[in-house]
C-alpha cells in the first residue's frame, strides 16, 4: 500500500515543477553598475575636482551633489559651464553667498549648482546655438546664445570654451555665476522676512566713563501717554545751543507755558523711576511747583539738583518737622541758571571749585570735580551727580544727585537765616576820615621829615 501513495507524491512534485516558469538570468542596470564600481578617473567630475575651478568645486562638495552628478554622468554625457573663482570669491555679494551657505538653504544651493550642469554634450567647436533655451539639471531652461564672435550663456560669456574635455562631458569656463529666477526668489523673500521679523540685539550695560556707574535705560512710554519732551524740544536746536532769548523777567508776558513745563518735568520724574518723593513734595506737601512755573513763564531758567528716593528717605523727622522746611531744603537744590551735565563738568574742569548761586539767598552751592564726575557740597553732606540730564528742554534742566544737600553751618550762622545786613559807616560832625597810606607815600614822607620839608605835604600830616 505504500508504494502506491509514494508514486502518487512523486507525480504531484512532478507537476509542480512544471508549473513553475523558467527564471532569465539579469543583468545589473548601468547605473546599478556605476554605483558598485565608482566613477572613472578619467571623468569630467574627478577633472573639475582636480580643475582650477576650486570654489565651485567646493560648493559641489558642500551641497552633497557629488552623488546626483555620478548618476548623470552614468546615464550620458554632460555638459558644466564653470564660473571662475573670482566670480565666486571677490564679484560675489557677501550677503547672498551667506545665504547659500546656510544650511537651511542647501536645497537652494543644489539648485544654483545643478543650473550650471546640461544633461547633454555641447562643444564650442560645434554648431553653437545661436539663440535657444535648454534644459538643465535643476528643471529650469537656460538660454544659450551668439553675439557675434561671443558665446553667451544667459547674460554670462564664455571665457574659456572647451576648457576640459573627457569622454563623458565637457567644462566651459564662463565669467559670472548664473542665478535662476527660483534661487533669487528664494533670497528675496528671506531676506524681506529676515528684516521684518529681525529683533534687535540687546546690548551690554552701558557704563558712564566718569562716574563708573551703569547708566539708566529709558523707561518704555506706555501707549496714549504724554511725550516724555514737549513737541518744541524736538522742532528746537538741543540744549547743547543755546535756546531762544526769553523776555526779562517780570515782564508781564508771558510768552512761555511754565506751568505746562513744569507739569511735563514731574511727569518724567515720575516715569523715569526713583524720584518720587521729590516729585510728592513739589507737588503735594509745597506749592513749589506752581512758583516754579510762574517763574518758568517770566522767563527765567532753572536747574534742578534732585535727590533721589534713597536720598530722600535718609532725611529726619526733625529736617522736616520745622515750618518751611521742605521749601527751604529744595530751594538750595534749585540753581536760577541752565546748566547740563556737560556744561557743570566743563566747568568744574577748568575752574576746580565752581559757586552756583540758589534760590535759597545768600547760600551758594558748591561744585567740585571728583571721581570723573561732578560733587556738590563738602564732607559727609556731598552728593554726585548720579542721573545726568534726566530732563533737559532749554527751560528746566534736572539732575539726579545720591545725597539731600545742606548748607555749610558757617555759612547758616553768619547769616542767621536771612540777608546779611551792611552798616553805612558812620559820619559825626565834620571830621574828616583819615587817608589811607601807601608804603611808597609813607617812604616819601619820611625822606621829607629828614630834610624837613614834612609839613609841606598834606599827605603826610
Amino acid at each position: 500500500m505504500g508504494a502506491p501513495i509514494f508514486g502518487a507524491v512523486l507525480l504531484c512534485l512532478v507537476l509542480a515543477a512544471a508549473a513553475v516558469p523558467e527564471q532569465q538570468p539579469t543583468l545589473p542596470s548601468s547605473s546599478a553598475a556605476n554605483s558598485s564600481t565608482g566613477v572613472n578617473s578619467n571623468s569630467v567630475l574627478v577633472a573639475l575636482l582636480d580643475s582650477h575651478y576650486t570654489e565651485l568645486a567646493e560648493l559641489v562638495e558642500k551641497a552633497l551633489l557629488l552623488q546626483s552628478l555620478e548618476d548623470a554622468v552614468g546615464r550620458g554625457n554632460v555638459t558644466i559651464f564653470a564660473p571662475r573663482n573670482e566670480a565666486l570669491e571677490r564679484d560675489l555679494d557677501p550677503e547672498f553667498r551667506a545665504f547659500l551657505l546656510e544650511p537651511r538653504n542647501l536645497r537652494s544651493l543644489q539648485r544654483l549648482l545643478l543650473f550650471h550642469v546640461l544633461p547633454s554634450r555641447l562643444h564650442s567647436h560645434s554648431a553653437w546655438p545661436a539663440s535657444t533655451a535648454r534644459m538643465t539639471l535643476s528643471g529650469e531652461h537656460l538660454q544659450l546664445s551668439a553675439d557675434g564672435q561671443k558665446m553667451l550663456v544667459g547674460t554670462a560669456e564664455v571665457t574659456r570654451p572647451d576648457a576640459v574635455v573627457r569622454p563623458d562631458g565637457v567644462i566651459h569656463g564662463i565669467e559670472r555665476l548664473l542665478v535662476p529666477r527660483s534661487v533669487q526668489e528664494d533670497f528675496n523673500r528671506r531676506r524681506s522676512l529676515a528684516a521684518i521679523s529681525a529683533v534687535l540685539p540687546t546690548g551690554a550695560p552701558e557704563v558712564d566713563p566718569r562716574t563708573h556707574r551703569l547708566k539708566k535705560p529709558a523707561p518704555p512710554v506706555p501707549l496714549g501717554a504724554p511725550p516724555v519732551l514737549p513737541v518744541w524740544d524736538a522742532m528746537a536746536p538741543g540744549p547743547s545751543i543755546a535756546p531762544a532769548p526769553a523776555p526779562g523777567p517780570g515782564s508781564g508776558k508771558h510768552h512761555f507755558d511754565g506751568h505746562s513745563q513744569v507739569k511735563d518735568f514731574i511727569q518724567t520724574l515720575v516715569l523715569y523711576g526713583g524720584y518720587n518723593e521729590l516729585a510728592d513734595i513739589l507737588v503735594n506737601l509745597t506749592s513749589l511747583a506752581t512758583e516754579m512755573g510762574r517763574l518758568v513763564s517770566e522767563g527765567y531758567v532753572l536747574t534742578v539738583l534732585a535727590p533721589n528716593d534713597e536720598a530722600m528717605a535718609r532725611l529726619t523727622t526733625d529736617q522736616l518737622s520745622e515750618p518751611g522746611s521742605p521749601e527751604n531744603i529744595l530751594y538750595y537744590h534749585m540753581v536760577p541758571e541752565y546748566q547740563t551735565e556737560e556744561s557743570m563738568y566743563n566747568a568744574v574742569r577748568r575752574f576746580g571749585t565752581v559757586r552756583y548761586d540758589t534760590l535759597r539767598l545768600p547760600q551758594k552751592v558748591t561744585a567740585r570735580e571728583a571721581d570723573g564726575s561732578v560733587k556738590f557740597g563738602h564732607g559727609e553732606g556731598s552728593a554726585y551727580l548720579f542721573d545726568p540730564d534726566i530732563y533737559t528742554d532749554g527751560r528746566i534742566s534736572v539732575q539726579g544727585i545720591d545725597a539731600v544737600l545742606f548748607p555749610p553751618v558757617e555759612d547758616t550762622a553768619k547769616s542767621g537765616g536771612a540777608s546779611p545786613v551792611r552798616k553805612a559807616p558812620a559820619v559825626t560832625g565834620t571830621a574828616k576820615p583819615k587817608l589811607r597810606r601807601g608804603k611808597l607815600l609813607e617812604g616819601a614822607c619820611h625822606v621829607a621829615a629828614v630834610f624837613g620839608g614834612r609839613s609841606h605835604f598834606t599827605s603826610c600830616q
